[in-house]
């Protein structure tokens, strides 16, 4: 099946809404996306036209969506466009939206602080610790366990 993949770089435009759903957790928000070219005549950037999509998230992705955004922050959503067209009070109307696959911050714009989100459920933990691959250092007795050096909190006790 094709599909229309875009990657849109822009700012939120309204703060997330977020909805329990039957399917699952959702989450849509408005994203603008101005385009900006250099003016040779006044040699400096200007705005141009300015695209408003409405983004979708589903699942997982709802859940941290609406948890992470506020409304101006630079965002980057990659996803599926769905250009909609529709007759409303005998006017035309056309939509753009966007089915996210990945929704992040801009980083070009600020730095963010990365948190895993806790799990509905828990993992099954494995029947045996996985086995340390790394080389011993030379003049060393045994294997060491790379990572405990530099995050003990990681060492896994045996």
């Amino acid at each position: 099946m094709n599909e229309t993949m875009v990657c849109a770089v822009g700012r939120v435009a309204t703060q997330p809404v977020y909805r329990e759903m039957a399917s699952g957790p959702s989450a849509r928000f408005r994203m603008a996306v101005t385009a900006r070219y250099w003016d040779r005549e006044k040699n400096t950037w200007t705005d141009g036209h300015t695209n408003f999509f409405t983004v979708w998230a589903n699942r997982q992705l709802a859940t941290n969506t609406a948890a992470s955004l506020t409304v101006g922050e630079p965002v980057i959503v990659q996803g599926r466009l769905k250009v909609r067209t529709d007759v409303r009070e005998g006017q035309s109307w056309t939509s753009a939206d966007i089915d996210a696959v990945a929704i992040g911050h801009d980083l070009a714009w600020g730095t963010s602080a990365f948190r895993r989100a806790g799990k509905a459920e828990a993992t099954p933990s494995p029947t045996q610790p996985e086995p340390n691959w790394e080389t011993p250092p030379q003049g060393s007795a045994g294997p060491v366990d790379m990572a405990a050096q530099h995050h003990p909190e990681a060492a896994v006790l045996t």
